[in-house]
């Protein structure tokens, strides 16, 4: 009798850690997500990603087609994706990304690809401030993924703050990844476990101070042609 109440008593100990590393997990997860209501915007962004182009394109047509904006941009992280048979070689993901757009139903002439390549949300927010600033875009409505909202709204804020430009931070409302199973694959870990790190990298390294230097000033300088949509062509020099 008194193993069975042992065996017992361990297999309600084991039930219960797995509830609770569940839990954690999900809260984890959840805590990640801080989805902004959309609102009418000048233009709508869709954020790289790699691979988790599809998901922002197709969310970013919904809604370009229920008329929150007039306009795409699309940041380009110069990654390529798988081969495609098709075209015989392997495209780079923003190709995927505008491709999907116009899948969607979103007009070629609406679509725009910022011809700078960036390599992080820093990189984008800096890209776009300027861009806003050049153009004179009022609102910007920033697509990304559920699981990279809450980094992407502090970045952008940091960036953004004392610009005429409102930034809003929206995702799907039903990541791909649910917060329930996200640690049961890999993709789920570089996507919940791998935010973690990169939140902890960007407080330790910019914390309330992000660098405006002139490097990054004068790769972000934006040529004419895919913002012909917001007035004349911006001036070519330095910002």
């Amino acid at each position: 009798m008194v193993a069975v109440r042992n065996l017992k008593r361990s297999a309600a100990l084991v039930a219960a850690a797995l509830a609770l590393a569940w839990f954690a997990a999900w809260a984890l997860a959840r805590a990640l997500i801080v989805r902004d209501v959309p609102v009418a915007s000048d233009a709508l962004v869709v954020l790289a990603g790699s691979a988790a182009y599809d998901e922002r394109t197709r969310y970013a047509a919904q809604l370009f087609h229920a008329g929150y904006a007039p306009m795409v941009f699309l940041t380009n992280d110069g990654q390529r994706g798988g081969w495609s048979n098709k075209e015989q070689r392997n495209p780079f993901f923003v190709e995927r990304a505008r491709e999907s757009l116009r899948r969607a139903g979103v007009p070629e002439e609406r679509i725009a690809v910022l011809p700078q390549r960036v390599s992080s949300t820093y990189e984008e927010a800096v890209a776009l401030r300027y861009l806003a600033a050049e153009r004179r875009i009022r609102s910007l409505l920033i697509v990304t993924s559920a699981y990279h909202t809450r980094r992407a709204r502090w970045i952008f804020n940091q960036i953004f703050a004392g610009s005429e430009t409102r930034v809003t931070i929206v995702s799907p409302e039903r990541p791909s990844l649910s917060p329930f199973v996200w640690w049961a694959s890999l993709r789920g870990w570089r996507a919940v476990a791998a935010e973690y790190l990169k939140i902890i990298y960007y407080r330790w390294q910019y914390g309330r101070w992000f660098p405006q230097n002139e490097s990054l000033k004068q790769r972000f300088v934006f040529d004419a042609s895919p913002f012909s949509l917001f007035g004349n062509r911006p001036r070519e020099t330095k910002i």
